[in-house]
């Protein structure tokens, strides 16, 4: 994948090359592409995602991405929802996050392809926005396993899944249900890797499967079945 930045006024902007370009005909990097009120007046939203942030699906071209703006959670949230302390572009929470996603994907692992990340520099603060290719058919883990439809064999993909991420030394500080989704052929993959990193092995590993326990729990009705069958396919893969 082959990442580029620009600055366009207080933008900055870091782009993959071969989704966005500046011919006129094409989608072009720029303040506008994180405006999800402009798409929605050419009539290029198709849906929202649920949860914190109000994540939008966007049609462009032949390809669905999912806009996603950085919403801050808990209680700071009450006294400054989206905006954060400005230390430099490479340090922002959308830099950061597509150059890791873009790292994953180069090698091979079940992430959404990144398109951009946008930054809007406001003094000393800032806000940020991240688009990624829609995973066609994908739904959350948290849906499957809330219905029931989440069998042994699909939780030992999981697990295994997982195991990949591990290995090279990915630690997911947000790994629950609704951030591993199931596309329409019954394969896992992992979105949202806002303040992860790549680490060398450790007991990060062990507390990413406890949280995604303690995730499972919340929509299984038969959580120690359902991680039992994720332990047994990470097990396997490692």
């Amino acid at each position: 994948m082959r990442l580029a930045a620009l600055q366009q006024e207080n933008w900055l902007i870091l782009h993959d090359v071969d989704s966005l370009c500046d011919d006129a005909t094409a989608y072009q990097p720029g303040p506008a592409l994180f405006d999800g009120a402009a798409w929605r007046r050419r009539g290029h939203v198709v849906g929202e995602a649920p949860g914190r942030g109000e994540s939008l699906f966007l049609q462009a071209g032949k390809e669905q991405w999912v806009l996603r703006p950085y919403r801050r959670g808990g209680l700071v949230a009450r006294v400054c929802e989206k905006r954060y302390a400005w230390s430099g572009a490479e340090r922002t929470r959308a830099f950061r996050e597509l150059r890791l996603t873009a790292d994953l994907y180069d090698q091979g692992l079940p992430v959404p392809r990144p398109v951009a990340a946008g930054v809007e520099r406001l003094g000393l603060f800032y806000e940020a926005a991240l688009i990624t290719v829609r995973i066609e058919g994908a739904r959350a883990l948290a849906s499957r396993l809330s219905e029931g439809s989440a069998d042994e064999a699909l939780l030992k993909r999981v697990g295994a899944m997982i195991a990949r991420f591990h290995e090279v030394g990915l630690d997911h500080v947000d790994l629950n249900a609704r951030n591993i989704l199931v596309d329409g052929d019954g394969a896992p993959w992992l979105i949202d890797f806002d303040r992860c990193r790549l680490r060398t092995s450790g007991r990060w590993q062990e507390g990413n499967l406890a949280r995604l326990a303690r995730s499972v729990a919340k929509f299984s009705t038969v959580p120690g079945v359902a991680m039992d069958a994720i332990s047994a396919g990470y097990a396997s893969a490692s």
